[in-house]
């Protein structure tokens, strides 16, 4: 890849990203204030938005030239990326099924699901465990 085009992709990236974090905290910020902490709805409309948003662009952006490779930088990776929690693994499990691999697509979400699930358990119980005494 030409370096001044991925030069110019990580700076759009960087600006989608920040972009992206802002929309996260202050959707988090207005959910809680309306709808309480007894449910993660910050986190919850985060992702389902993300997820539509990001199987939108990945099919509008298709073969839209050139342009589209700042465009996928900017909204997909940069601004979905850090509004989201799981937009990557969304639209690599649409691309999965685009692809004829319904079977690989579930396999891949319930191990992605399950094992982070685990693995944020295991990384909670290691911080307790490691943690010292207040």
């Amino acid at each position: 890849m030409n370096m001044n085009l991925w030069s110019q992709q990580l700076v759009l990236v960087m600006l989608g990203g920040a972009l992206g974090a802002a929309g996260r905290y202050w959707l988090g910020g207005v959910l809680l204030r309306h709808l309480g902490n007894g449910f993660p709805w910050g986190t919850f409309a985060a992702n389902l938005f993300g997820s539509f948003a990001v199987g939108f662009l990945a099919i509008w952006l298709e073969g839209r030239g050139s342009a589209a490779l700042y465009w996928r930088a900017f909204l997909i990776v940069g601004v979905l990326g850090a509004l989201t929690t799981w937009s990557a693994l969304m639209i690599e499990c649409l691309l999965l099924e685009r692809s004829q691999r319904a079977g690989l697509a579930a396999g891949y979400l319930g191990l992605t699901l399950a094992g982070g699930l685990l693995l944020v358990w295991l990384g909670a119980r290691l911080a307790a465990w490691i943690r010292p005494p207040f």
